[in-house]
Formats: structure tokens, sequence, C-alpha cells
């Protein structure tokens, strides 16, 4: 054998034995991967689609009934918003109608509501709210209030929390960034409260915002020496919803500020002292310095909390169950209301694709606002 044919096997044999070497490497890579793969399967991507085929049936948890397709009839009944106006009773003389209150007198919305020839497309439709203009009264109906007040309620939460939730951290980050004699106890209590569970701090607050007794109430009543009135903070729909905003402000603020310190604790100091020699102020230092080196640390911020608020489920579930009057309704809360609780398949998929699409909107949104700029 030449020496060309000796190298030739040599390498042949070299590239076989790669081969083989890097075959078993993906297997094992596949197999240790595999358990992950599947749990993924079953509980993520499975479900996924399943919601996507149940929004366009009729299946219920426990039914005689076969499952029909009925295609984009639960996304009719769910969002369908139309608008109506009256004009007011009068009476032989043209004048507008008043009612025992005093107020002007409207034709009964029922009556347009509910099999009416001349309005077929209101039938079974709710009054959401009303609007007045001038003497005439604007309606706003829709198939399905309460999710439309779950859904509002969803967007007002996340409009708060977002900044709210986001800026406290930001302004407690800045306030630790120090290196003072025992800054690692604050920075403590501050993270504490992340560290328990919803429920338990939802469980907590509840009797915090208790109408009789609550925490809130008897210390209000001592710092205004008895003059203030007890108000029933849960139990009010003007003070529900906010209630659940300061709780959840005060919940998550911790983990938040753990990220802005590190973000702050990642710009140079040699770019502050260079901002100090050039006579920089703290405001002006803070602008030109500290917030465009935070600016990874901002997108990540503001897309956890986002993703957060939007899932707002637990604190309704402990604290109010969606009342009083449906003021702190939330769109995960009726998912899981009519999915389970009412046996509503169908209804709680088409909720949960509503939800995705939603949530997916505000990330295409999230991601133009934050995108680099040249």
């Amino acid at each position: 054998m030449s020496t060309r044919q000796a190298t030739s096997a040599i390498a042949t044999h070299t590239r076989h034995h790669s081969a083989t070497f890097e075959r078993q490497e993906a297997l094992a890579g596949w197999l240790m991967a595999a358990p992950a793969i599947v749990l993924i399967l079953l509980f993520l991507l499975i479900p996924f689609v399943l919601a996507f085929l149940l929004a366009f049936t009729n299946q219920r948890l426990i039914s005689p009934n076969p499952t029909e397709w009925v295609g984009a009839r639960n996304f009719e009944s769910l969002l369908t918003v139309r608008t109506l106006t009256l004009e007011p009773l009068r009476d032989d003389a043209g004048q507008a109608t008043l009612d025992e209150d005093g107020n002007v007198a409207y034709p009964r919305l029922r009556e347009y509501t509910r099999n009416n020839p001349d309005y077929p497309e209101l039938d079974g439709m709710q009054e959401w709210f009303s609007v007045y203009s001038g003497e005439s009264r604007t309606f706003v109906l829709a198939s399905d209030v309460v999710f439309m007040k779950a859904l509002v309620n969803t967007i007002l939460f996340v409009i708060v929390i977002v900044p709210g939730q986001g800026g406290l951290a930001l302004i407690l980050a800045l306030l630790i960034n120090q290196k003072l004699r025992g800054i690692n106890v604050f920075r403590t209590i501050y993270f504490m409260p992340v560290v328990v569970s919803m429920v338990v701090v939802a469980l907590l607050w509840r009797f915090i915002y208790d109408g009789r007794n609550g925490l809130l109430n008897t210390l209000l009543g001592f710092v205004t020496l008895g003059s203030f009135q007890p108000v029933d903070w849960l139990g009010d729909p003007a003070t529900a919803m906010p209630s659940l905003m300061a709780m959840s402000i005060w919940q998550g603020v911790g983990f938040h500020m753990v990220i802005w310190l590190a973000g702050l604790q990642n710009i140079p100091a040699s770019l502050y002292e260079a901002a100090s020699v050039e006579g920089a102020s703290r405001w002006q230092q803070f602008r030109f310095v500290t917030w465009p080196g935070l600016r990874n640390t901002m997108v990540f911020v503001l897309v956890v909390i986002t993703m957060q608020a939007f899932s707002l489920f637990t604190q309704v579930h402990v604290m109010t169950r969606g009342g009083p009057l449906d003021a702190t309704q939330s769109v995960m809360y009726q998912a899981v209301q009519r999915g389970y609780d009412k046996q509503d398949i169908s209804g709680g998929s088409t909720i949960s694709v509503v939800f995705f699409m939603l949530v997916l909107l505000v990330s295409m949104v999230q991601r133009y606002l934050t995108r680099e700029r040249d």
C-alpha cells in the first residue's frame, strides 16, 4: 500500500469516526431534551392548538350533545358592539317628558333589543354604557357586557401598573444604589413581598382592606383623629380596582427594583466622572448617562410588567371574585370562570384566543416603540 493510499484510508476512518461521534452526541442531546420537549408539547403547544380549534365549536366540558363546528359565532357573541340613539319621549306640545326623578324620559331600551323587526341586529344585546348629546341619548350595546367590562378593566390595569410599578421600582433602585452602611437591609425589605405567594399576599391585603376593622381604615382613622369614615375598599365599585392596583404594585415592585439595580450597576462609573467634570447636574447625569445606559433594562422590565399585568387573575379570584358589580373582572378570570366554573370550553377558548391576539398586538407595538433607532 502506497503512502497516499494509507493517508486516504486514515482520513476516511477519521471522518467515519467523527461522524459517528457527532451522531452519538446529537442522540444524547435529544434524549436529554426529550422530557422538556414532551412537557412543552403536552402543556403548551397542544393546549394552544386545541384552544384555537375549540373556539370555533360549541364544545362544553360535560354535555350529551355532540360537538359542532359553529364558525365565528363565538367571537361574534363575545365582541359584537353596536350603538342605538334614542330621542326623549315628548308630550303633545313637543316638549321632552320627565320621569319621577325629574330626569328626561326615554323609550324603554328593551323594546328595541328584544324581537324588534326594525332592529333585528340588536336582539339579545345589553346596555354597556350610554352618553348624552343634547336631548338625545346614545346607548352602547354589547353582546357580552361582562367580557367588555373585563377587557376594559384589564387594559386599564395594564395602563396603570406598567408605569406605576416600573417607575416606583426605578426610584427605589436609584435610592438603594448607594454605598451606604446597612443599605442591604433596605434592599431585603423592598424585595421581601416578591418571595411571598400572590395568594398569601392577596389574603393579607383582603384583611387590610376590610371595610369594618381593616388596618387601612384603622390607620386612616388614627391619622385623621377619627374624622375619617371607614370605606369598604373591596366592596365599592369605585375603589375595588384601584385597591387591587395598589396591592399589585406593592407586591411586584421589589423584583423590578432588583432588575433596575443590576442595570444601574452595569453603567461604567467613568461616565459619571466625565459628566461631573463637565459640570453636569444630577438631573443631566440621569438624563444623558443613566437613562441611555438603562435602555436594554427598560425594555426587559417593560415587557415583563406588561405580561404580568395582562395575566391579572389571582388577585381577582382571591379578593373580589370579579365584583362588586363586575368592577374587577379581568380577561383571564373570565376565561377560567367560563371554561371551568360554567363548563363552557368553547367560550373559555374564545376568550383565550382574544387574549392571545391582544397580548400579541401589544407586544408588537412595544417592540416597534423600543426598537433600535439609527
